[in-house]
């Protein structure tokens, strides 16, 4: 079955790499790189301390959003080019005759089909890093980098000569020699430009090096996978401009799905933001020690009383999602009584022992401790109550691929690092959404009809 899938993947790389499309949306895409770095001039941006700043973050914005469509649109393409089209044609029949099961059919498509768009993927990355390197010229005194230029204009133009040369001599696809080359070319030309600064001067290659900047894209091209699956699943019973309006109505949805879907999930309102949390005592720094008490500085004014008594939640989503502290009985008594604090038939609880205007104290209550996971820290939000959870709209929210997962450019722009742990969970994300899509394709494919 390995064999076969591979053969099938191979195939339909070789097919997909042919499509004139395949060619012309990537130089396309290129184009528009080119011309973001003249339109994104205007965007009046604030200088900040940041691996993009300025103007050159709306550079940033749009250029990965050129990316993003445009890998979506090749994907819906190319699948119903590889799948749909041949099932209209009856030419995988061929196929299908043969001793293949058609889960084999599916995988190898889609494999093939990913690959190609992942090498269409690095090409227009490379394209926005080029950009990136060059910068807006916001300013009449901004010169160009004829590095950038150069480097990137020959790396094209030699692929489309020897793409040319081999079609009129030998009849080798256009398109595909062009993408095949591209794809080594292209993204070696960057790395050349990372070593030579805009004067032609030699540099360090980590100079001009934004390695936040590569794991945005890293997630983008997850995300382009996703969709990818979206697009072979549709492509099994629809048509070309069906597929497309199919994966036109994920992508939006998966773009809106926090708001339309996500945040009627988990039912809660934070009531404050912890600027700063300190333990009373170095025993109660954990928050775990009976008695132990945090003063807490917050960012805003409290959108409700935190009076002595409240009781208190945090976590570190505004929705309350994975709140650091358990459920428990709120306390009933006076606050001030401390014998009543600590009674035998008190239960845990934290609650606040004192409030002021944007300060509060708070305490960890009852005959026994709570235990909480950690203790309150900075950008926590504070809740009053435990988090109501819809299982329904929590169903729909897991089922739809979430977009924003993947779309790091506010990490970037607001210089916050992104963690390595998040890529990895962007990974298994994306492989439990392209596992559940090539399910359902198996299964539309199963019942399909192509004799």
């Amino acid at each position: 079955m390995l064999f076969q899938t591979l053969h099938i993947a191979r195939n339909t790389l070789v097919e997909s790499l042919r499509q004139p499309l395949f060619f012309v949306l990537i130089v396309i895409s290129g184009l528009l790189q080119a011309l973001n770095t003249a339109a994104s001039g205007f965007s009046m941006g604030y200088t900040t301390s940041a691996e993009v700043h300025g103007d050159n973050k709306m550079l940033l914005d749009v250029g990965l959003a050129t990316v993003f469509v445009t890998g979506m649109i090749l994907a819906a393409f190319q699948a119903t080019a590889v799948i749909s089209r041949e099932i209209e044609d009856k030419t995988i029949l061929t196929i299908v005759s043969k001793p293949v099961s058609r889960p084999t059919v599916v995988f190898g498509k889609y494999l093939g089909v990913t690959v190609a768009i992942l090498m269409a993927t690095l090409i227009m990355v490379s394209f926005l890093l080029f950009g990136i390197r060059h910068e807006v010229m916001s300013k009449a005194s901004d010169s160009l980098d004829m590095p950038v230029i150069i480097l990137s204009a020959s790396a094209v133009f030699l692929s489309m000569v020897v793409a040319g040369w081999t079609n009129f001599f030998y009849g080798w696809s256009f398109p595909q020699i062009a993408v095949v080359l591209m794809t080594a070319l292209v993204p070696g030309a960057y790395v050349v430009t990372l070593m030579i600064d805009p004067d032609w001067h030699f540099q360090s290659i980590g100079s001009d090096f934004k390695p936040q900047v590569m794991l945005a894209c890293l997630s983008l091209a997850l995300a382009v996978m996703v969709m990818t699956a979206v697009a072979v699943a549709a492509s099994t019973r629809l048509s070309q401009v069906m597929t497309l309006v199919i994966c036109i109505g994920v992508f939006v949805l998966g773009l809106l799905s926090n708001h339309l879907i996500g945040s009627r999930a988990f039912v809660n309102d934070f009531a404050a933001i912890i600027e700063s949390a300190e333990p009373q005592r170095f025993e109660f720094t954990d928050f775990r020690a009976k008695g132990a008490r945090y003063d807490i500085t917050l960012k805003n004014f409290p959108e409700e009383t935190l009076s002595p008594g409240t009781p208190i939640y945090y976590g570190s989503s505004p929705q309350g999602l994975g709140m650091a502290v358990p459920d428990f009985k709120p306390f009933e008594g006076d606050p001030a009584d401390e014998s009543r604090l600590f009674a035998d038939d008190t239960p845990p609880a934290l609650m606040v022992k004192t409030s002021d205007r944007k300060s509060i104290t708070i305490q960890n209550i009852g005959s026994r401790m709570l235990a909480v996971k950690r203790p309150p820290r900075e950008g926590d939000y504070i809740f009053t109550q435990p988090t109501k959870i819809n299982v329904v709209a929590l169903g729909a929210w897991s089922i739809v691929p979430n977009m924003h997962f993947f779309w790091l450019l506010d990490a970037v722009t607001q210089n916050r690092e992104i963690p390595g742990w998040h890529i990895i969970k962007l990974v298994i994300y994306s492989v439990l959404q392209i596992g559940a899509f090539l399910c359902l394709a198996v299964i539309l494919f199963q019942r399909r009809d192509v004799g």
